[in-house]
């Protein structure tokens, strides 16, 4: 069991049968009266934002979850994205729904990570970021360089980032999955 005290951004805990992650926490020790901790926690099934406040000291269950190191295989219109476990070779099913907006970051032969609950799959683990060629984007403007200019560049999953004027098409970016946005040029 987790106390208030072991509170960290990123913990995972089981709140109201659910699992949750802790997004952001604070400590508060009033002038009068016990301490107490809010928490700003993100619910993994739902994805749903909750706020809540814990008196000092309360205890809450670990959640029942398991990792499970995968491999993206392909898409199925039919059957959704199918990953392949690691470890015993067998294949998982995600639909649409499960995989989200991550669909822009997963490439053919990708391991990643599979979160799940109670025997079933929840949600993606990313590496922090991918690489990913790009498909079309409008030449740079010459002139429109005197503050940093942007523009839209379409990726090969068709992911649409915005990018410096000097990208062209056919160059392969590095992406940060956990905000969408472009970092560098890959190597």
């Amino acid at each position: 069991m987790y106390s208030t005290s072991d509170f960290r951004k990123g913990l995972k805990i089981e709140f109201k049968g659910e699992p949750y992650i802790i997004v952001e926490f604070l400590h508060v020790k009033p002038g009068k009266g016990g301490a107490f901790v809010r928490t700003k926690m993100k619910n993994l099934v739902s994805g749903r934002v909750l706020e809540e406040t814990f008196r000092s000291g309360e205890k809450l269950e670990k959640p029942d979850l398991e990792e499970k190191n995968v491999q993206y295989l392909y898409f199925d219109p039919k059957d959704g994205y199918v990953f392949m476990d690691e470890s015993t070779y067998e294949q998982l099913h995600l639909s649409e729904d499960n995989v989200g907006d991550n669909r822009f970051y997963l490439l053919e032969n990708m391991s990643l990570m599979i979160n799940m609950f109670q025997g079933r799959p929840i949600g993606l683990e990313f590496p922090t970021t991918v690489n990913l060629e790009v498909t079309q984007s409008d030449p740079g403007v010459k002139g429109d360089t005197a503050t940093g200019a942007t523009k839209p560049a379409t990726l090969s999953t068709g992911l649409v980032v915005q990018v410096p004027l000097f990208i062209n098409e056919g160059d392969v970016l590095k992406i940060d999955t956990r905000t969408g946005e472009y970092l560098e040029r890959a190597k």
